[in-house]
């Protein structure tokens, strides 16, 4: 569906049926020392193995991402167990680029062992957006999401991931850049946005195809065990569809046009906040609830201390340290907020679903 900056829609459709797991072998990093230790630096050769994709969807994909400088791990489907049934259900908060604190959490969870490989089974986990921007290495938060992805499905279980308005922030700045938009309050462009809220030039630097791509592809909104997961706090949502599955085609078609006003305009509501907290909150979070289903909205995107009014900014500008203890549950209890603040100094939230006590 994605196409890179300056190529022209070259699309085909594929199904999970296409892709095949494909040999993995030992490569060291080579351009990145730095990073060439980290769990997060692995990635699938070629291409996406069975499982690899973000949903379960005929999704259309554009060329090949070639794997680049990654460390390759082996994924051997038949000497994996394969438990029945759905396992235990986990989502991850907005990482921001902080992949140290992302193995962290997710180890402390036992979703990932010592050494960064999937040990969770038949567990789902799902991330709700925003991988990059502000943190050190957003590139490598998506390799590792992209890699526990293949391993979980051939553990039985599963890492899927949804977008967030980061990640149209990301794809933005690199299809159009400089390129002018329609703002509603002047001319903007994608990349003045991206560089303005925490754009990483490691991180564009390392951007590959496959990564494009597989940002370009991921679902807005999804419904699990009765939660309705989606990554902003905002109606807007409701803008593109009256069912899930109409959102996220929806969103997908606007990426395949690839027209510069017409991303910014989903990457503006998008990032729209704070519709679940006032008094009128629990009535915006029943009105998607009615449309799509599941009887709780659990969201990343607003800071819980930002959305508590704790933090002056969402960068924590004024030196405060926010405490964070876990997910905040408001809005009549049928919201739940998973933005730590890991940006501000916060905590990383990996939970399990549905929240205990």
């Amino acid at each position: 569906m994605t196409q890179g900056a300056g190529q022209g829609p070259v699309v085909r459709t594929a199904t999970l049926r296409d892709f095949r797991v494909p040999p993995y072998a030992q490569v060291p990093v080579q351009s990145d020392p730095m990073n060439s230790s980290h769990p997060g630096n692995a990635l699938p050769e070629g291409e996406p193995p069975e499982g690899y994709t973000p949903t379960a969807r005929d999704l259309p994909v554009i060329g090949r991402g070639g794997p680049g400088d990654t460390v390759q791990v082996q994924v051997d489907p038949d000497a994996q167990p394969k438990p029945e049934g759905l396992g235990p259900l986990y989502v991850v908060g907005d990482v921001h680029g902080y992949l140290d604190e992302l193995v962290a959490a997710l180890t402390e969870q036992g979703l990932i062992d010592a050494e960064g490989n999937w040990a969770a089974g038949n567990t789902r986990l799902w991330f709700l957006g925003d991988f990059t921007d502000r943190g050190p290495d957003g590139i490598g938060v998506i390799d590792l999401v992209m890699r526990l992805s293949a391993e979980a499905a051939a553990a039985g279980g599963y890492c899927k991931a949804l977008m967030g308005n980061h990640e149209l922030l990301l794809l933005g700045a690199k299809r159009f850049g400089d390129t002018p938009v329609n703002s509603g309050a002047g001319t903007a462009t994608f990349q003045a946005a991206w560089l303005l809220n925490g754009g990483q030039k490691a991180d564009m630097d390392r951007l590959q195809e496959v990564h494009l791509q597989w940002m370009a592809r991921l679902d807005a909104v999804v419904e699990e065990d009765g939660h309705l997961l989606l990554h902003s706090d905002t109606t807007a949502y409701l803008d593109y569809g009256s069912t899930i599955t109409d959102v996220n085609d929806t969103v997908h078609a606007i990426l395949t046009r690839n027209d510069a006003d017409e991303c910014w305009d989903l990457f503006r509501k998008f990032t729209k906040r704070f519709a679940f907290r006032d008094d009128s909150g629990p009535q915006a979070v029943r009105e998607l609830l009615s449309t799509y289903g599941g009887g709780r909205v659990v969201h990343g995107h607003s800071p819980i201390p930002y959305l508590l009014g704790e933090v002056g900014t969402e960068d924590g500008e004024d030196g405060e340290r926010p405490v964070v203890e876990g997910p905040h549950v408001y809005a009549d209890g049928l919201a739940i907020a998973m933005d730590g603040g890991v940006t501000m100094a916060g905590k990383l939230l990996v939970v399990q679903l549905p929240l205990q006590g």
